[in-house]
């Protein structure tokens, strides 16, 4: 029994400090976007920015969990909040406490399965970190792909904003017709926003939450200058068609910085993919070959290092074909 129960433990541990570790570096860079950005708006006078943390606050505690005993868990836990939000970004219909439950139960089983394998005891550690982390992973990867399908829909949101106001419609209005003409996430949003202002919630306080909700640098703009706006005047429509153009040129840039990176990314997965797809290949012509470096110690620790040294130069080449635009 204890030679099962330190590997799990093992296991249950590198789970939880890579899960961790993963939100340290997701909640730095939020808490530095959120930072210049609160910056440029107490430069605009916009001193309210963040006043509405107290009703919201008892409700978003609430969302945490069903449970009484798990929401005065998490309530203890640091950075729940930001996980909150991120599952709010990735449009996840699932509590924070479930999102945790889940990664526990993953790292458990991966854990257990690789013990029931009898393989050595960094393999279940291994497992449980890398199980334990792929919920967070994947939620990641749905908030990438939902702001990718705003950001495509977001100009045309624009345009129909700015020809309702030319219309003649009010600007809460506006935001009702894009919520029903423009496709999702666009639509989604744009009608959470309506009904936010419907129920009584300021226009500057619904912009805020739509621009926490969806963390793209086009939105910011767009809010920035309709705050603007709204406070020293001016013709709104004409502003929103420039935003408009500013944003089609950016999303124009970034499609042709991407054709430009192409060839550095199939690199990169060609480098990752190679050696695993040749080590599949040489255990399936000689697989006595192979096993040579899972049965004695020196090919475990080369299996291992080789396994850091790529990992780590697939994100070195992914840190260099990233650029920001």
């Amino acid at each position: 029994m204890t030679t099962w129960l330190v590997p799990l433990l093992g296991g249950l541990f590198m789970a939880c400090l890579v899960y961790v570790l993963f939100g340290l570096r997701e909640a730095r860079k939020e808490k530095a976007m959120r930072s210049k950005v609160a910056d440029r708006m107490r430069n605009l006078s916009f001193e309210s920015f963040m006043e509405e943390e107290g009703l919201v606050k008892i409700l978003r505690e609430e969302q945490l969990s069903d449970v009484p005993l798990m929401r005065l868990i998490l309530k203890a836990v640091p950075k729940v909040e930001d996980l909150r939000i991120l599952m709010e970004q990735g449009a996840v219909r699932m509590k924070v406490g479930s999102f945790y439950l889940l990664s526990l139960a993953l790292a458990t089983v991966a854990c257990l399965v690789t013990l029931l394998l009898h393989l050595p005891v960094i393999f279940p550690m291994v497992a449980a970190a890398g199980a334990g982390v792929l919920p967070y992973m994947w939620l990641l990867r749905r908030k990438k792909k939902r702001i990718e399908a705003f950001e495509a829909n977001f100009a045309e949101a624009i345009d129909l904003l700015s020809r309702a106001i030319r219309a003649g419609h009010a600007f809460s209005t506006g935001f009702q017709l894009v919520g029903e003409e423009c496709p999702d996430p666009v639509g989604e949003e744009f009608r959470r926003c309506f009904e936010e202002q419907k129920f009584g919630l300021a226009l500057k306080d619904s912009l805020l939450n739509l621009m926490e909700r969806i963390d793209l640098v086009d939105l910011r703009i767009f809010v920035t200058a309709v705050l603007i706006q709204r406070e020293v005047g001016g013709n709104l429509a004409e502003i929103l068609d420039k935003i408009a153009y500013t944003i089609r040129e950016r999303f124009k840039i970034l499609r042709q910085v991407r054709v430009y990176t192409a060839q550095g990314r199939l690199t990169g997965y060609l480098l990752g993919c190679l050696p695993i797809l040749l080590g599949v290949v040489i255990a399936a012509m000689n697989h006595e070959y192979m096993m040579i470096l899972f049965r004695k110690e020196i090919g475990r620790v080369m299996i291992a290092g080789a396994a850091i040294m790529q990992i780590t130069g697939f994100f070195i080449i992914r840190k260099i074909i990233r650029i920001k635009v």
